[in-house]
């Protein structure tokens, strides 16, 4: 049996006409660019978040910097991240002008330690960006806290998190402003790039939707000097017929999610995804820890069992970030994962009988290993 990280052939297959119509409707009457189908995805994304506005842009990473640049980031300002997660989060802190400010993680969620944050803070900190890594909320309530008590705005990164909530509320709506990714593998994907910030801002919206469009919101009137980056009609279209569909995937991803960990909770020596409390995971990511974490995902490669490494090296330790010499000792829970954790295939449409087989290669593994 051979099992992907991700199919997203299967995901098309249940929409096929949905899909195929808005796709050759967009063709037809040439609407490549703005138009009414990102107006309509925008106006729906932002009725299902909850939030007054919704500025759709290129891609994910493109959202944070937009954001940022809104937010007023400057040369000299820094901004508090987490040391887990993946580097749009962080260059774009270094392309808006700013230092990066890495924070340790929690050792169980891989979200950002609100406990660690305070020490992180100095006269130049201007912001923190929570990252909802794999699919569950960082722990919001103290992190506004500690933002509101030092001044400092919010941005969430709610890149593979799309309808997570924290205490009942959807994660996206805490913060000054949330950024959103539809890369084709995310719980809401388009079939390219494409990505959206909200936020109940009415001048912050302004501010984000004029530099994403050359610094003006009509052709030709530059307010400001900004960036190209907008979405196209045919992702829009796309997204637009996926989003109804979210809430049954979401809920799909968390019955398969519980299955694994039912199905794995006898195996000793694998460590399954933590859930905190009042945190309701969406499972962007089914993300397990093993001591022998290589060789497990050679033994599942040779099964036909595709798995990923979501993130092989911590964010401080790359290459890209030498410049600031952090040693493990600097962020011990984010040092320690990086070299357990292994991501398993989860999607709406994965199989009992695939899952069952996944489950029985990695347990035919740890049996092999513990005796």
């Amino acid at each position: 049996m051979n099992i992907p990280f991700v199919d997203l052939h299967a995901q098309y297959t249940g929409i096929k006409t949905e899909i195929d119509s808005v796709i050759s409707d967009v063709i037809e009457k040439s609407l490549f660019v703005r138009g009414p189908y990102v107006d309509k995805f925008e106006q729906m994304f932002a009725e299902l978040m909850n939030r007054q506005h919704c500025v759709s842009c290129a891609n994910g990473t493109d959202s944070l910097y937009i954001a940022m640049i809104a937010l007023g980031v400057k040369p000299g300002d820094e901004v508090i991240a987490p040391a887990h997660s993946w580097i749009s989060t962080t260059e774009t802190i270094t392309q808006a002008g700013a230092k990066v400010v890495f924070c340790d993680t929690e050792s169980d969620t891989f979200t950002i330690d609100p406990r660690a944050i305070e020490a992180k803070i100095t006269a130049k900190t201007v912001g923190i960006i929570p990252v909802h890594l794999y699919g569950q909320a960082a722990d919001m309530e103290p992190i506004m806290e500690i933002a509101r008590k030092h001044k400092l705005w919010v941005l969430e990164d709610c890149a593979q998190a799309h309808l997570a909530r924290y205490k009942g509320k959807l994660v996206g709506t805490f913060g000054d402003a949330a950024s959103f990714s539809f890369y084709p593998g995310k719980n809401l994907g388009a079939m390219g790039d494409a990505g959206a910030v909200v936020t109940n801002d009415s001048a912050l919206a302004e501010k984000m939707a004029m530099f994403a469009r050359h610094g003006g919101l009509r052709k030709g009137d530059h307010q400001i000097e900004g960036i190209n980056s907008r979405l196209d009609g045919i992702q829009a279209a796309i997204l637009s017929v996926k989003l109804p569909h979210l809430p049954a995937w979401t809920a799909q991803r968390q019955n398969r999610a519980q299955r694994y960990s039912d199905l794995l909770s006898s195996v000793a020596s694998i460590e399954t995804p933590h859930v905190a409390d009042g945190r309701d995971h969406v499972w962007h990511l089914y993300v397990i820890k093993h001591e022998q974490r290589d060789e497990l995902a050679q033994h599942l490669a040779a099964k036909g069992i595709q798995t990923v490494i979501n993130y092989p090296v911590a964010l401080p330790f790359l290459p890209a970030y030498r410049r600031f010499e952090h040693q493990p000792a600097d962020f011990p829970n984010t040092y320690t994962n990086q070299s357990r954790i292994l991501s398993l295939p989860i999607y709406p449409e994965l199989t009992d009988a695939q899952m069952d087989y996944v489950v029985a290669a990695i347990t035919e593994f740890c049996e092999k290993t513990e005796s």
